[in-house]
């Protein structure tokens, strides 16, 4: 199967991709769920079995230290995250447990987990042992994750791809930036806060405090972040670190680029005051809002 039946195939909710390698953490106890909804960006406290969605760990200063899916199940709330990442969302969470009735397991090992990063619809599967969850970690756009002992992976895959389409992570990659879903330690640094990469979506404007709640509510009122994550076409190849011109003068990025069908589509991290100038990276190739498959929250979509 060609790289754009596959990107093309995971848009319409008809490919799975398997993400057993992301880190698994579960976190269990009386505490469990205030301890956490103090911690991170997302509201978690409406959450039930079943259900999910997209939250960040950020520093004192608001900085994004880790992006994760939250999902929750009967025995635990599970944070899904990305292994690209540097640092373990575990590793980061674990110096304020404290005296919390809180306990911290990494399951990575344990558990098993595939993505339908569009929602499949009618959606079978025959194993008594497998959790859906919704939306999906792979983007936070719909779709639904499947959560299952690791011993009946195989099986679970098997499954599945007798009656939808197995995509690779190469796939995945295209399918995200096509779709124009930040990934963080790709799209974004450690100082960058939510609202400069996409990841606007991720925080809750209704909940009490979270680390970095003082930050981000500063930064939101002097009016605009410092830069702004835009999703773009390109009129020939740009590739991840290319530089990004607004009137001869460098103002951004390149943080993701993809070819499909055809066409090139770009994540491009560039200054605030830039973000409506006519761009062009270095290599010539010029970047608008054009032919792009898909919108982000909190980023400048091509459509």
């Amino acid at each position: 199967m060609s790289l754009d039946v596959s990107v093309d195939a995971l848009s319409r909710g008809r490919a799975f991709v398997d993400l057993s390698d992301w880190k698994k953490l579960a976190v269990r106890g009386g505490d469990a769920r205030t301890w956490l909804n103090d911690l991170v960006s997302a509201d978690l406290r409406g959450l039930r079995p079943g259900h999910g969605c997209r939250s960040l760990l950020l520093s004192p200063t608001g900085g994004v230290r880790a992006e994760f899916g939250v999902a929750i199940r009967d025995d635990a709330i599970l944070l899904l995250q990305d292994p690209l990442q540097p640092r373990s969302v575990g590793d980061l969470l674990a110096p304020y447990v404290l005296s919390s009735d809180v306990r911290l397991a990494d399951e990575t090992d344990e558990l098993a987990l595939v993505a339908f990063p569009r929602d499949p619809g009618d959606l079978h599967v025959g194993a008594p042992t497998v959790d859906r969850v919704s939306p999906s970690c792979a983007g936070d756009t719909g779709g639904v994750d499947l959560l299952a002992p690791a011993e009946v992976r195989g099986a679970l895959v098997a499954e599945l791809a007798a009656a939808h389409e197995s995509a690779g992570p190469d796939a995945l990659e295209a399918w995200r930036v096509a779709a124009g879903v930040p990934r963080v330690a790709v799209d974004a640094s450690a100082a960058d806060l939510p609202d400069e990469i996409g990841l606007a979506g991720a925080v809750s404007g209704d909940k009490g405090c979270y680390l970095g709640q003082e930050a981000v509510a500063k930064a939101r009122n002097l009016g605009h972040p410092r830069r702004v994550l835009l999703h773009l076409a390109a009129e020939a190849p740009v590739e991840a670190g290319d530089e990004v011109l607004a009137d001869g003068a460098a103002v951004g990025v390149v943080t993701s680029a993809a070819r499909v069908n055809g066409a090139w589509i770009a994540l491009v991290r560039v200054q605030w005051d830039a973000r409506e100038l006519p761009l062009r990276a270095a290599s010539g190739a010029g970047m608008r809002r054009g032919p792009g498959r898909g919108e982000r929250p909190g980023v400048t979509s091509p459509l």
